[in-house]
Formats: structure tokens, C-alpha cells, sequence
């Protein structure tokens, strides 16, 4: 009796302490993509959740009620709430933060977010297979009028944010002014009323799954501030 009343303490006390991170993919990817930083984060004692959502189905006010309102429910009671985002995924976060209240968040990480839009959407929007690959989501991204991401303001929550600056796609890269991932500007990862933000030499593609950005990911949800000596500082 005493050994199992000492069993279920142990695991309401790991619970009621613990730190849920929601991990959220970009657009046109899925879970599969955040494997490798879900896994580091385990190793480091954080729940996750690794939410998969129809990036290309639906508009992103309509993606938010499919990401982020069930995986907040995964999270275990009590527990304090954390996101690490990619690309779409931190406009997500933005966009659901916009309008409803966390009570235990902590802290927020994003991956070459569009915070200020792209302007290979301006560019590319209205080629032909455009809306196909990228869905309506995509479509919002750009940063001009119909800008979704320009439309919703400074962040009121502690985020960092890693920029990269190395490219694969020198084609998109000439539609990007400035250092760029081959997606987004460094410049336009940037966001008003952000903690942190760093600059590291990786590619908006593969960000997620390099070793020094999932260092850094971890040490940001540790001590609420990047490594700064194994970064450059913007």
C-alpha cells in the first residue's frame, strides 16, 4: 500500500512540475520533420507534443484550432507550456496568442519564422501552381496588404528566434533582399517585443534538424536566452 501511494506521488510530483513543448512543423512538412529535436527534448525530461496539421488545407486563422488547440490539450495538467515552431508554425503561434491567454507560457522558440512575411511570396503568389503547392496558408504569408503575419503585432510573450543565412535555392534567394535562408530575410524573422534573436549559418529547410540550432533551441528552454558564444550575434 505505502509502495504504491509512494508510486503514484512520485508521478503526480513529475507532472505537476513538469514542461510540455508543443513542437509545431512549417509549411508543406509534417511531424516527421521535428523528429530529431522531439527526441533531444525527451532526453532532456520535456513532454512533447509533436503535432501534425494540414499545413496546405486551410487558411491559418482555420490551422490554428487544428495545431494548437489539441495539442494544449495533450499537455499534461499543471504543466508549463512551451512552443518550438518552424517557419508557418511560429505565425501560428502568433496568431493564436492574439487572441487567447496562456496562463503558464513560457517561453516560445521559433525557426526562420516569417514574422515580417516573405517576399518570395510577393514575387511567386501569382504564378501558375503557386496556391496549389503552398494552399491558402501559404497565400498569407507575403508582405504586403493581405499580410496575415504583419497584421498581428508585436509579441506580448517571451520568444527567440534563430534566423538562418545559408541557401540551397539561390533561385528564391535572388527574390530576397539581404542575407536570407532561401525563404525568409534575416531581417523579416525579426519581431517587435522579441527576447532574443540569433543568426546561424543554416538553410530554412534542414534548421530544425541541425545539431548547434537544437542546442541552442534546448538551451533557450533552460535558461530563457541563447548561447551566445556558439552563435552570431545580430
Amino acid at each position: 500500500m505505502k509502495f504504491a501511494a509512494a508510486i503514484i506521488l512520485f508521478f503526480f510530483s513529475m507532472y505537476a512540475h513538469s514542461e510540455c513543448v508543443v513542437l509545431l512543423h512549417g509549411l508543406a512538412r509534417t511531424d516527421s520533420s521535428m523528429k530529431k529535436l522531439e527526441r533531444a527534448l525527451v532526453e532532456q525530461n520535456f513532454t512533447t507534443v509533436n503535432r501534425k496539421y494540414p499545413s496546405r488545407e486551410y487558411p491559418i486563422e482555420v490551422l490554428v484550432d487544428k495545431a494548437i488547440v489539441p495539442a494544449l490539450a495533450q499537455c499534461p495538467p499543471e504543466s508549463k507550456i512551451n512552443f518550438v515552431t518552424h517557419s508557418l508554425g511560429g505565425i501560428l503561434v502568433r496568431q493564436y496568442l492574439s487572441n487567447h491567454t496562456i496562463e503558464r507560457l513560457n517561453h516560445v522558440v521559433m525557426l526562420g519564422p516569417p514574422n515580417q512575411g516573405s517576399e518570395v511570396v510577393d514575387k511567386l503568389r501569382d504564378f501558375p501552381g503557386f496556391h496549389f503547392i503552398n494552399g491558402d496558408a501559404g497565400m498569407q504569408l507575403g508582405t504586403g496588404k493581405l499580410s496575415v503575419p504583419n497584421a498581428l503585432g508585436k509579441a506580448n510573450f517571451d520568444v527567440g528566434i534563430i534566423a538562418g543565412d545559408r541557401s540551397l535555392n539561390w533561385i528564391l534567394s535572388l527574390l530576397i533582399p539581404e542575407s536570407d535562408d532561401g525563404k525568409v530575410s534575416v531581417a523579416r524573422t525579426r519581431l517587435e517585443g522579441m527576447h532574443d534573436h540569433i543568426e546561424m549559418p543554416v538553410t530554412h529547410p534542414f534548421m530544425m534538424k541541425n545539431d548547434r540550432v537544437i542546442g541552442q533551441v534546448v538551451y533557450y528552454l533552460q535558461h530563457g536566452r541563447f548561447r551566445r558564444e556558439e552563435s552570431r550575434d545580430n
